[in-house]
């Protein structure tokens, strides 16, 4: 977001792709990425998907520790209503021991359940996507939308993909199986198409509407993908998936209060202090220069009084 802001005060704006600002952010995503990517390893996608609220309090703190704002009541409101549901989601998830070798990650690729879900979720998609193309509908639902539809198969292939990893590491090799690499290239081609639609949202919306938002769209895909793909509810008691989705509820809720009314961080645009120059007092009056059309007037002044001048 610091990179957009600072790309439209320039005067002749460069693409974003070409700051090095931006790039530095897509990184330091990427290096946090790892650790969630490993996590999908060794736990259900229905826990470690909302678990991502935890970047929203550190968030929130880390704003205060090193850029020097104030705490805000909603604040900690937001905080004590997220980590309230992260105990209930950590306590109530899905633990459904599996061992996730590649010959079951292709029966649960042709199972029909996945199948249906699937082909619903193409059409949407396409459906958006047109919107988006030929209508030029760039509401922030429709983008995050599609970026939610999108982390579907991006959580399904990252937790086989570190599933098999895992499990080569364990002694019992999956790499030489084609689904694994099928699994990279999904990877890798749906968090390309999320980046931009992500980054699209970014540019043309607020951070404090993208980021709840975006939150409560991945973690319901991620979750539902969960439950379809992996089954991973199969023999829950409805007791624990009650108070596992109060805790999705309380982590959503959480994370509005945090990103409510939360101001913008704009970029100052560099100026000089009359009172700093060289044999001028604070309290000196400033003449523009004669010779040219502003004479008299205001830089900022609105169309109606420059007609008149």
């Amino acid at each position: 977001k610091c990179a957009h802001l600072r790309l439209a005060c320039q005067t002749e704006p460069k693409p974003y792709y070409m700051s090095k600002l931006w790039w530095c952010g897509i990184t330091l995503l990427g290096l946090g990425e790892v650790g969630n990517f490993t996590a999908y390893g060794f736990a259900p996608i229905a826990l470690v998907a909302p678990l991502g609220c935890v970047s929203v309090i550190g968030s929130a703190f880390i704003s205060v520790l090193f850029l020097k704002k104030t705490m805000r009541a909603a604040d900690i409101l937001g905080g004590t209503l997220t980590v309230t549901g992260t105990y209930l989601l950590v306590t109530f998830a899905p633990n459904v021991p599996q061992e996730l070798t590649a010959r079951r990650v292709q029966n649960y690729l042709v199972s029909w359940p996945f199948l249906v879900y699937l082909i619903l979720g193409i059409i949407i998609f396409c459906i958006l996507l047109y919107f988006y193309k030929r209508k030029a509908v760039k509401h922030i639902v429709v983008l995050l939308m599609m970026v939610a539809l999108l982390a579907s198969p991006t959580v399904i292939a990252v937790k086989a993909v570190a599933s098999m990893i895992t499990l080569s590491a364990k002694g019992k090799m999956q790499l030489t199986y084609p689904v694994f690499y099928m699994m990279i290239v999904l990877m890798a081609i749906s968090c390309a198409f999320q980046v931009k639609f992500l980054n699209q949202a970014m540019h043309l919306y607020k951070v404090t509407a993208v980021v709840p938002i975006n939150f409560v769209f991945f973690t319901t895909s991620a979750i539902i993908s969960g439950v379809i793909f992996y089954q991973e509810f199969q023999s829950a008691a409805l007791l624990s998936v009650f108070m596992f989705l109060f805790g999705c509820f309380l982590s959503f809720l959480g994370v509005f209060v945090i990103a409510k009314n939360k101001k913008e961080e704009h970029v100052q645009i560099p100026f000089i202090d009359y009172g700093h120059i060289p044999g001028q007092k604070l309290t000196g009056k400033i003449q523009p220069d004669s010779h040219i059309s502003c004479y008299g007037t205001l830089n900022n002044e609105d169309d109606s009084v420059k007609s008149q001048s």
